[in-house]
């Protein structure tokens, strides 16, 4: 059986699952057979361009005609349009990928939830969070598991950008409310959030995020439209988004975290860091080094770097000889891997819709605990 595929988006991220379903049959030869049948978007001659590059068969300017003629449904779109296409698609019994943050309000993240429930086990709703499908946070998770790290005391995530330190970097969707319902505490938090609830949120670990303190910062209030410049007070638009957030996290066992994310962080350009320390040891994960993690057991005076591209290490073996590292751009690939076998067999993902519920919530909360100045219970 071939699948065919239909893609809401075709910029960023329409790259990235595009560029991996195009690496799936020579690299995971067990994978579903796909077709790239359709992409999605507003303007047709930019969106008849980029089906000839990213390998698509036809256009079409309008979702409601392709969700329920496909038999998978990718919404890579801005934020504010995951909502819609994503419920239409799963009432019409079509699986659905969605990219994350899962939307951008926690009614929306709910209403897409109970859809995906509605739908049923058989139609999978997976939401995209590449970060699980990163060999070394597979292999951080596989000796969380095994307990080496005792019981879980202290966690840490912090992700740091700096590309809009520049005042006159140019206003985007990402600076609108409406549209991207947060700025780096859903774009960069969301990833923060999922990452410690995959890797310690499991029971015995130190379960769910329980509650929340959060602080919210905007550095700049107005940003130049594209091609303008930030002196030109006629052609801003205001900034309606956080830049940077902060946020204290007390999980359900008591363990303590810290949240850190920021688009201001100059010098950082896409640095996620995962601490997490245990009665027995400790481990360390930089996106900047996905390749490598840090690990500190029993009476070690110090972190030894395990180089994670062995041939048993979590997807290796689909690639490249042992110690021939990965790039960014290969989760997508295990994660399309992962998301289509589910769709074949008609066997559960994750993380699925419910899981981008869960790490909405969070983020609501976050917001939450900055309007009100005190601790916010999650959910």
């Amino acid at each position: 059986m071939t699948l065919e595929v239909g893609v809401l988006g075709y910029r960023f991220m329409g790259k990235a699952h595009a560029n991996a379903m195009a690496r799936l049959p020579m690299f995971f030869p067990d994978a579903p057979e796909i077709q790239r049948r359709v992409l999605v978007g507003r303007h047709e001659e930019a969106l008849s361009d980029a089906a000839d590059r990213l390998g698509f068969e036809s256009i079409a300017t309008d979702w409601a005609n392709v969700v329920d003629e496909v038999d998978v449904f990718y919404n890579l779109g801005p934020n504010h349009v995951h909502v819609e296409p994503s419920v239409a698609a799963l009432e019409a019994g079509t699986p659905v990928f969605c990219e994350k943050p899962l939307a951008p309000t926690l009614e929306g993240a709910d209403v897409m939830a109970e859809a995906a429930r509605d739908a049923g086990d058989a139609v999978p709703a997976g939401c995209a969070f590449n970060y699980r499908f990163v060999p070394a946070i597979r292999y951080a998770k596989r000796l969380l598991e095994a307990g080496e790290l005792g019981e879980i005391h202290h966690v840490r995530a912090r992700y740091l950008q700096d590309w809009l330190v520049d005042p006159d970097a140019p206003w985007s969707w990402r600076n609108d409310e409406e549209m991207a319902g947060s700025g780096a505490l859903g774009d960069l938090g969301s990833h923060s959030v999922d990452l410690l609830r995959f890797l310690v949120g499991d029971v015995g670990l130190a379960g769910e995020i329980d509650r929340v303190s959060g602080h919210l910062q905007t550095f700049v209030e107005e940003r130049p439209t594209e091609g303008s410049s930030a002196q030109n007070d006629s052609e801003t638009r205001p900034v309606t988004v956080d830049d940077a957030y902060t946020a204290q996290l007390e999980f359900e066992n008591g363990a303590m975290g810290t949240l850190e994310g920021s688009r201001f962080a100059t010098g950082h350009k896409n640095d996620h860091v995962i601490e997490i320390h245990g009665s027995a040891g400790s481990l360390r994960f930089s996106l900047e080094r996905l390749n490598e993690l840090e690990v500190l057991r029993g009476d070690d005076r110090g972190y030894e770097t395990i180089l994670v591209t062995d041939e048993d290490d979590p997807y290796v073996d689909h690639w490249w000889p042992p110690g021939h590292v990965l790039g960014w751009e290969h989760t997508f690939v295990h994660e399309n891997y992962e998301f289509l076998s589910a769709v074949e067999s008609g066997s559960d993902f994750a993380p699925n819709f419910d899981d981008g519920l869960a790490a909405q919530q969070v983020l609501d909360a976050i917001e939450e605990s900055d309007d009100g100045g005190e601790w916010v219970e999650v959910g």
